[in-house]
């Protein structure tokens, strides 16, 4: 995806702009969990596109991983204390 249309999609269920956006890709990138390659655009100009590395990858599974968890011992947590 290029970084026009992240944001657009993100904007759809998160208010979010490329204020916020663009630094977090350029991160991430730095980081080694995306990578980017240019494209023309239909209109002419190059399009930056991103793409999750094998890397990110990793770092995108234990993210889940660990998410999963929290969101696992808050349901319990909150269930615990409606049987209260």
């Amino acid at each position: 995806m290029y970084g026009f249309e992240i944001i657009d999609k993100l904007s759809h269920i998160l208010d979010i702009n490329e204020n916020t956006i663009y630094p977090i890709l350029r991160r991430l990138t730095e980081q080694k969990l995306f990578e980017t390659y240019t494209k023309d655009s239909p209109l002419g100009a190059q399009r930056k596109y991103y793409k999750i590395t094998l890397e990110g990858e990793k770092k995108l599974a234990l993210f889940t991983e660990d998410w999963d968890a929290f969101i696992k011992n808050v349901n319990y947590i909150l269930k615990g204390e409606q049987d209260e």
